[in-house]
Formats: structure tokens, sequence, C-alpha cells
């Protein structure tokens, strides 16, 4: 009795328009519902209801937007097909630990078209022969039955999942700040080309270098050569002087 006070007093505290998520396990129903719990939650996505009592989903409230609907532990044993009518967005249904027998019973899922995941574990209905093939074939929209799919593989975890698309979208925005992978690739092939230009300037400065050296030795030869032709003009030039002085030197020893 507690228990049904407190859940109702915290309904009622809160703006129900804004809950997207709500777990009343353990608390306990009356006449097939939770009091505080009505159509003015519109945008529920997930709720969990294990372990009420509850008996039927008559007076399930309206949730259109509902995904993921928890009704483990509890004593259903039929009327299912108003889930189609009240949840029709379900994705997710738990009725593992109710009171379902038979194929009938489930066959009022059809109409869910987006489920792709049911528990029945832990209902006698798993006692039956062939009951995975069966239901699968039944519900033909379901990918998973009791945590596996037709292969036995097992169903992602529902935190993974989130984990997935939140990293999803970090790698979408690195890729945003990035900026598009082309920009960088021209940025490189400029610096390449930077790079290649300064190595051919490099080569021309050791070739300008090395013939500048070559040109200061062929001065330097040129020179050298100059001063011998000087020198040998200046021999060349005293030599003549000689020999005008010697006719003038014999001519002054005739008059003496």
């Amino acid at each position: 009795m507690e228990m049904k006070k407190r859940i109702t007093l915290e309904l009622r505290n809160r703006a129900p328009e804004k809950v997207t998520e709500l777990v009343l396990d353990n608390c306990r129903s009356s006449n097939g519902e939770i009091e505080g719990l009505n159509e003015s939650f519109k945008e529920l996505e997930f709720l969990s209801m294990a372990n009420v009592e509850l008996t039927s989903l008559a007076r399930l409230p309206t949730l259109s937007k509902l995904r993921k609907l928890e009704l483990s532990d509890n004593i259903i044993s039929g009327g299912l097909e108003v889930l189609a009518e009240k949840c029709p967005n379900l994705t997710y249904l738990n009725l593992s630990g109710n009171k379902i027998k038979d194929l009938s019973t489930v066959e009022a899922l059809q109409n869910l078209k987006n489920l792709k995941s049911l528990d029945l574990f832990n209902c006698e209905i798993t006692n039956l022969e062939d009951y995975r093939e069966s239901v699968f074939e039944l519900l033909h929209q379901i990918t998973y039955l009791d945590g596996f799919d037709q292969e036995d593989n097992e169903a992602p975890d529902s935190e993974e999942e989130e984990d997935e698309e939140g990293d999803e979208e970090e790698d979408d925005d690195d890729e945003d700040e990035a900026g598009p992978p082309g920009e960088y690739e021209e940025d490189d092939d400029e610096d390449d080309g930077g790079s290649d230009l300064g190595e051919g300037e490099e080569e021309e400065e050791e070739v300008g270098l090395s013939y500048l050296m070559k040109e200061e030795i062929q001065d330097e030869e040129d020179d050298d050569d100059y001063v011998e032709e000087k020198g040998d003009e200046e021999e060349e030039g005293v030599r003549g002087e000689k020999r005008k002085r010697d006719p003038e030197d014999e001519g002054e020893e005739e008059d003496d």
C-alpha cells in the first residue's frame, strides 16, 4: 500500500508531457491499471511495469510514441490485441513470466508491424514443440525471440546500441570539423611543389657557385698570362735599348 501511494504521488508531481522513460516496477495495480498513469504521458517511449500484478491490458492508456514495453512477471494470459491500437509503434515487448500458453494468444501481435523483439521466456508457450520455429513463422516482423534470432545470434544490448549511435554521431562531427579531405591533399601537393622548387633552387645555387669558382680560376690564369706577357715585353724593351746603346757607345769610342 505504501509503495502504491509513493508511485502515485511521484506520477502526480512530475510533468507527464515531458517524461520519456517511466519505471513502475513492483507497485500494485488496481483493476488492471496504475493510478496516475494516463494518456497525458504522450512523449513516453519506455515503460516498465514488471511485477505489478497486471491481469489485463484493457485499461492501458494510449501511448502512441511508446517503443519499449516491459510487462514481465505479471498474470497476463490474453487480450494482447489492444497493444496494436494503444501502442502501435512498439519495437520491443517483454511478456516473460506471464500466463501465455498457446500460439493463438501470440497471433494477436501480428498487427504490431514495427515489433522487432519479443520475449516470452518462462511462459508455458515455450514448452510447445517447435516453439521458436512456430513463433517466427507466425510473426514475420520480429527479428529476435527471447533474446536470439533464428540463427541463434544474440540480440545487441540496448545500451550498446545507444553507444554505437553516439560513436557514429561523434565520428560525423569529427569529419565535419576536419573539413573536406581534398583540402588537405591540395595543401600537401602545394607543399611538395614548394619542396621541389627549393631543391631546384639549391641545385642552381650549387651550379652557380662552381661556375663562379671556375671563372675565378680562369681569371687568375688570365692574369698570370698577362703578367708573363708584360714581363716578356719589358725584357724585349730592355734588349732594344741595349742594342741602341751599343752603336752609340761604339761611336763615342771611335771619336776618341
